[in-house]
């Protein structure tokens, strides 16, 4: 087998890690702070930063040029468009509230369809009457679980999307708060254009998930693999209380295993992008995107 000048260096900077990757190569991706409402320039700038996937630019499902020239400029740089954002609650107790929300989040998956996203992205939402996103006994109830199959068939049907999927994203608190729930909720669903979402970080709400997160994100995989389009990254860091205290950090700084995220990334039967997110400033998002180049270049994966 021959080595590449590239792989050479790899093997020369991480004598100990492996150099021939096993799976496709892995497309990072996440927000850009250029000023400009131009497709082209952003599309330029995230290959700059060493990004292959985007969030979707401001735009609206029936702005039919706009799109055109979201689809043709992030494609002539080889970026794809990861996900459209929805953050709505759908649980909303407030009916009129509920019933504005999920019209927003139709419209958002509308958009996800025509501009050729990975995904929509949501969370199941909350019947927290304060936060959309809050705790509440009922969010790990069948009645929640029940509205959940409901509202995603509803936004899902308002559409036929045939370009994304629909997704719901894990939560620590609120169902799907597994690979094991999640799994039910499609089942449950019963729609083609149902996926997965996946931010690890959501997943680990105890000690026991938090020592053994490697297994987690392995289980993760191995039950929802073949319908991740895209997935968060960030990581997770324990501060030292006397309550469980789970603390979001610039990928590095904590415990998540991103060997074993990304070794698995790697093997899905298409290439669903890694997204940076929720860090603070651009020099955060450096220190991530680093970060997460490191360690695939120890693992021997190559990064798109």
């Amino acid at each position: 087998m021959s080595v590449t000048r590239r792989e050479l260096l790899g093997l020369l900077a991480y004598p100990l890690g492996p150099v021939y990757a096993s799976g496709r190569p892995v497309r990072l991706g996440g927000p850009v702070f250029l000023k400009s409402d131009d497709p082209a320039q952003l599309a330029r700038e995230h290959r700059r930063l060493g990004y292959s996937a985007a969030y979707c630019p401001a735009a609206l499902s029936t702005d039919t040029d706009r799109i055109r020239e979201i689809r043709n400029s992030f494609a002539a740089g080889n970026v794809v468009i990861a996900e459209v954002g929805a953050w709505k609650n759908m649980l909303d107790p407030d009916a009129a509230t509920r019933k504005s929300n999920i019209a927003y989040v139709i419209e958002r998956l509308a958009l996800a369809d025509a501009v050729g996203a990975r995904c929509c992205v949501d969370i199941a939402g909350s019947y927290n009457p304060k936060y959309w996103y809050g705790m509440n006994p009922r969010n790990l109830s069948r009645e929640f679980f029940e509205a959940t199959v409901e509202n995603s068939r509803q936004v899902i049907d308002a559409v036929k999307p045939s370009h994304t999927r629909f997704t719901i994203e894990m939560m620590p608190w609120s169902l799907p708060d597994g690979p094991d729930s999640y799994l039910e909720l499609i089942q449950a669903v019963d729609r083609r254009s149902f996926g997965v979402h996946l931010d690890v970080c959501n997943v680990i709400n105890s000690p026991t998930r938090f020592y053994n997160n490697k297994a987690v994100i392995e289980e993760c995989f191995r039950k929802l693999g073949q319908w991740i389009t895209s997935c968060h990254a960030k990581d997770l860091a324990w501060v030292p209380e006397y309550n469980v205290h789970f603390a979001e950090v610039t990928p590095g700084r904590g415990e998540i295993d991103y060997a074993a995220y990304l070794r698995e990334l790697s093997k899905l039967p298409v290439d669903a992008p890694l997204m940076l997110e929720h860090l603070k400033t651009p020099g955060e998002y450096d220190e991530g995107r680093a970060y997460i180049r490191r360690v695939a270049l120890q693992e021997g994966i190559s990064l798109a």
